[in-house]
């Protein structure tokens, strides 16, 4: 048994620096939320051509992969909203060493700073051009049924009857698409990778999947939201590894300083 002990390592110090917070909503909102609704729609399409290329006969794979592509979607959104809260606190940083300074900075300036719940507003923002058509869905929603269908060749004979042959025509013409119809094939493009976990021939929980369709399409927002206020973390660490590697600096030059100092020998005496 080693009866040394290991020395704890020495812990690192946070450094953190004061910054200013800005308005829930500023004057790039607008423009964020439509970058966020692109960023969406191309993630919704790539997601879309990698759940839908993917068939596997195994329900392993197929959960497999479609719980792959939702955790990195939702990495994706966190990682973009962090980047953004980083540099709204880099700026609120920048304004509060102004305001110590007593130089000036206006309030749309100031706007433009972290506040905690701005990455939400803009993750909902961007998507609601897509959550309006869920909303509808899920109050429109029914369990989808096959109500048309091919008759039997021994009833060919009745469709000749006055009688009933308008009802069984009306059997064998398909319904064309109604309204709800179309919003539920683009709200079920949105969800893909929800719709392949369920699997389509399951009707009960696609009915119930389409109810919760307006939650399920708020993830990529509340993702986003969540990284936006990881923002101060970030910077955070940004500040704290700067100073250590200041500090690792200043000791590899002390210590460059002490290796070069010349040496100073001691001269014999000489005795009288």
């Amino acid at each position: 048994m080693d009866s040394k002990k290991q020395a704890a390592p020495k812990k690192v110090e946070e450094v953190k620096k004061p910054f200013l917070t800005g308005s829930i909503t500023d004057e790039n909102t607008f423009k964020s939320s439509m970058k966020f609704f692109g960023l969406l729609i191309m993630i919704i399409f790539v997601a879309f051509i990698a759940c839908s290329s993917a068939a596997f006969g195994s329900d392993i794979l197929r959960i497999g992969l479609n719980s792959a592509v939702i955790i990195v979607v939702l990495m994706l959104m966190f990682n973009f909203g962090s980047n953004h809260g980083a540099e709204a606190v880099s700026h609120g940083e920048i304004l509060w060493q102004r305001k110590e300074k007593g130089r000036p900075f206006s309030e749309s300036e100031q706007k433009l700073c972290f506040h905690p719940m701005k990455g939400y507003v803009i993750g909902l923002l961007g998507s609601l051009l897509i959550l309006i058509p869920a909303v509808i869905l899920a109050f429109k929603a029914q369990i989808q049924t096959t109500d048309s269908g091919t008759l039997p060749g021994w009833m060919n004979a009745y469709t000749r009857r006055s009688d009933i042959s308008s009802a069984l025509m009306n059997y064998t013409d398909p319904e064309g698409m109604a309204f709800i119809d179309y919003i539920r094939a683009i709200v079920r493009i949105c969800i893909i990778p929800f719709v392949n976990l369920v699997g389509h021939s399951n009707n009960a929980a696609m009915l119930t999947l389409e109810r919760i369709s307006p939650l399920l399409l708020l993830l990529p927002a509340a993702a986003y939201g969540t990284g936006y206020i990881s923002g101060k973390s970030v910077r955070t660490r940004i500040h704290t590894t700067i100073s250590e590697n200041e500090k690792k600096r200043i000791r590899r030059d002390n210590k460059r300083r002490k290796q070069n100092r010349p040496v100073r020998r001691r001269e014999p005496e000489q005795l009288n």
